[in-house]
């Protein structure tokens, strides 16, 4: 028997991965000082949760989906851990009829379709290009697996496109995979096809597949229009994420999917297989929401995608009006998604010195919680979310407006 040193006491230490996996959002959150007016009911334009209002109704057709699937008594076992075959031919179809079902992988939600894609793709070591801003889970999960993330910059003057030189910049023999996040949160940006067939040129240039973040695909404004990654790609292999979450106002039931668009073969078969590995360690997504996923994107009628839609463009315009006039800010308008970038002049705010310390005061002095955009890698700019009933973003702004007036000196 082989002799070991007895232990004398207690050692019991986290693992890398759990010392690495740090969500920023949540953790400058935590740390901010939310104490809000006790005489103002707290408006919350911080989380991108389209049912935290109610306001906006989850459609008959899709409860009806979720019921027929659990009385049919077919999806209470286990499937297959990339989904079921009825689950992912469906997902193909909505997406693209130049899929099949052996392109789709489902995941819990789309930040499961995101794990899979960045821990199939990269290895410790290697690096992941990310916009700035940009949504923090990235980084969450790529420094738990002891990958970079390099970030590249958008340019909110130009309704914040990518800066293609920056990016260009940035790749080196590291660079495992391009993150392209359209439409986009944090910024509700919505690209256009030649600026999309740009930054595909590059990857194209320097042989780097892309993570297409489309989860948003389907919330664009009236006179925008989504062109997906891969409808646009010749040669570059994509990987697109999305989900059933924000269009049918159902994020809790955490149903996402990865879509393969491989060109040249280029995925054939590692990354086929990687992706396939990895969905063996959650043995696939809640297979009664799978059940129901034909019948749910089926539905192209659904008339709250409209709803969606609407109360989003129109809150937009209204909060771009508004704090287009309002001392010491610079609105950017989106153009979809459920969001909006606002600029801080904070030179003309003595007191207040960054973007924290900003939504800190509007909390404290007018009961309104937005994320400071430092959450975004982006600092002196917050977030609002769009999706509040109407009269609830019309008093944030009165709100907002008199908080600027009182602080702002020219």
């Amino acid at each position: 028997m082989n002799e070991i040193n007895q232990k004398t006491s207690w050692e019991v230490h986290s693992s890398f991965c759990a010392k690495n996996t740090i969500n920023p959002i949540r953790q400058i959150v935590d740390g901010l000082n939310l104490t809000p007016n006790k005489d103002k009911e707290v408006i919350p334009l911080s989380i991108g949760d389209p049912t935290v209002y109610g306001n906006l109704k989850l459609s008959s057709s899709v409860e009806n989906a979720v019921l027929n699937s659990l009385q049919s008594n077919k999806h209470n076992g286990y499937g297959p851990s990339v989904g079921l075959k009825i689950a992912r031919s469906a997902v193909a179809t909505y997406v693209t009829p130049k899929v099949t079902a052996e392109d789709v992988v489902l995941t819990s939600g789309c930040s499961g379709a995101l794990e899979l894609c960045i821990s199939c793709l990269a290895n410790s070591g290697q690096n992941i290009l990310v916009p700035k801003p940009g949504f923090s889970l990235y980084k969450t999960l790529s420094n738990a697996r002891g990958i970079d993330v390099k970030l590249y910059n958008l340019i909110p003057e130009k309704s914040w496109e990518i800066d293609l030189d920056h990016l260009e910049s940035i790749i080196d023999e590291n660079t495992a995979a391009i993150v392209v996040i359209n439409p986009s949160n944090p910024c509700g940006s919505v690209f256009s096809s030649s600026h999309i067939k740009d930054i595909l040129k590059l990857a194209s240039k320097h042989k780097i597949p892309i993570i297409a973040d489309e989860v948003y695909q389907d919330i664009v404004f009236h006179d925008q229009t989504f062109h997906s990654m891969a409808s646009l790609s010749d040669d570059v292999p994509i990987l697109t994420c999305g989900g059933i979450a924000k269009r049918f106002l159902i994020p809790g039931w955490r149903l996402g999917w990865i879509v393969l668009h491989d060109r040249g073969d280029v995925f054939k078969p590692e990354i086929r297989n990687g992706l396939l590995n990895l969905s063996q360690a959650i043995l696939g997504p809640c297979t009664l929401i799978q059940g129901a996923l034909p019948a749910i994107l089926g539905d192209l009628t659904n008339s709250c995608f409209e709803q969606v839609i609407s109360l989003t463009e129109e809150n937009a315009h209204l909060c771009f009006d508004q704090m287009s006039r309002i001392p010491g800010l610079r609105p950017i308008m989106p153009q979809g998604a459920l969001y909006m970038m606002v600029g801080i002049e904070i030179e003309h705010f003595p007191g207040i010195n960054d973007d924290r310390q900003f939504t800190e005061k509007l909390m404290e002095e007018q009961s309104i919680f937005c994320l400071p955009a430092i959450c975004f890698q982006l600092p002196n700019y917050f977030r609002i979310v769009l999706t509040p009933p109407t009269e609830k973003m019309k008093e944030a702004m009165t709100r907002l407006q008199e908080f600027c007036e009182t602080h702002y000196v020219d």
